[in-house]
C-alpha cells in the first residue's frame, strides 16, 4: 500500500478544499517547494499534486509551483488538473513528472486517453472524481450521467496505470474514506485503483491494511496531514510492517 500526500495548488499556494469548492480553500503552505520537501522528509515515496486552477482552466496555472516541486524532491510525482491534449501530457513527462493523471478529458475523450497510455506506457492515470456515484467533471463543477464503474471498464484494455477514485462528498471534510464505493471500483476492473477523499486519521491507515483492501494500490491524504490528525511517522509505521509481514 503507497500512501499519497497531496499538494493541491491553487494560485501558487498548497490549500485544502472542502468538498471541492475553490471558495472553500483553506492555504497551509505557500511554498509548494518546500511542502514537497517535508513530505519526503517523513517517508513518504510519491507525491500527488492537483493544479486546481488547471482544472477549472483546462490548462496549467501552476506551472512555477509544479516546477518548484520538482526541484525539490526526489520522489515520483503524479500530477493531475488542466491536462487535456497528448501536447499537456508530454510536456508534463518532459519536465520530469512520473504520471500524469487524466479526469475530465477521460469522459470527454476516451480515445484521447487510450492514446495516451500507447505513446507513454505506465505513464498515464485516469482521475473519477465521483458525487453520489456519478462522475463530477470540469473540476468538479458539472456531474455527468456516467457512473464510475461505467467509467473505469471504458479504459480496461487501455493501459492505464491506475485510477484515482475520489468521493466528492468525503473530500476535505474528514469524514473517513469510503471503502465500500472503492473496493467496488476495484472489484469491477483489473487497473489499481486509489483511493481518495475524507481520509480523516489512523483508522483509516488500519483500514486500508485489512486483507480486503491488499486489491488497492494505495491512498491518498490532504487535511488529515496538514492539520496534524495523521501521524505521518506512525502511518508509514504501519504500512512498512505490513509490508514486511
Amino acid at each position: 500500500m503507497i500512501l499519497f500526500p497531496a499538494i493541491d495548488l491553487k494560485d501558487g499556494q498548497c490549500v485544502r478544499l472542502k468538498l471541492g469548492d475553490m471558495n472553500e480553500a483553506t492555504v497551509f503552505n505557500d511554498n509548494p517547494g518546500a511542502q514537497a520537501k517535508t513530505f519526503e522528509d517523513q517517508g513518504f515515496e510519491w507525491l500527488h499534486v492537483v493544479d486546481l486552477n488547471g482544472a477549472f482552466a483546462g490548462e496549467s496555472r501552476n506551472g512555477a509551483a509544479v516546477d518548484a516541486i520538482l526541484a525539490a524532491t526526489k520522489n515520483p510525482v503524479q500530477l493531475g488538473g488542466g491536462i487535456r491534449t497528448l501536447a499537456h501530457v508530454e510536456a508534463w513527462l518532459a519536465k520530469g513528472i512520473a504520471r500524469v493523471i487524466l479526469g475530465t478529458v477521460a469522459v470527454r475523450d476516451p480515445e484521447l486517453v487510450k492514446a495516451a497510455c500507447k505513446a507513454f506506457p505506465g505513464k498515464v492515470a485516469v482521475g473519477i472524481d465521483a458525487r453520489g456515484g456519478h462522475v463530477a467533471v470540469e473540476g468538479w463543477a458539472e456531474t455527468s450521467e456516467l457512473t464510475a464503474v461505467d467509467l473505469a471498464r471504458r479504459f480496461e484494455d487501455a493501459g492505464v496505470s491506475a485510477i484515482i477514485y475520489t468521493d466528492i462528498d468525503r473530500d476535505g471534510v474528514l469524514k473517513g474514506l469510503n471503502i465500500p464505493s472503492t473496493l467496488e471500483l476495484a472489484r469491477a476492473v483489473s487497473i489499481p485503483i486509489i483511493a481518495s477523499g475524507g481520509l480523516a486519521s489512523i483508522d483509516d491507515i488500519h483500514r486500508l491494511l485489512q486483507p480486503d483492501c491488499a486489491i488497492l494500490e494505495g491512498a491518498i491524504s490532504g487535511r488529515a496531514l496538514y492539520d496534524g490528525r495523521l501521524n505521518p511517522a506512525e502511518a508509514m509505521r504501519l504500512i512498512r510492517a505490513a509490508r514486511e509481514s
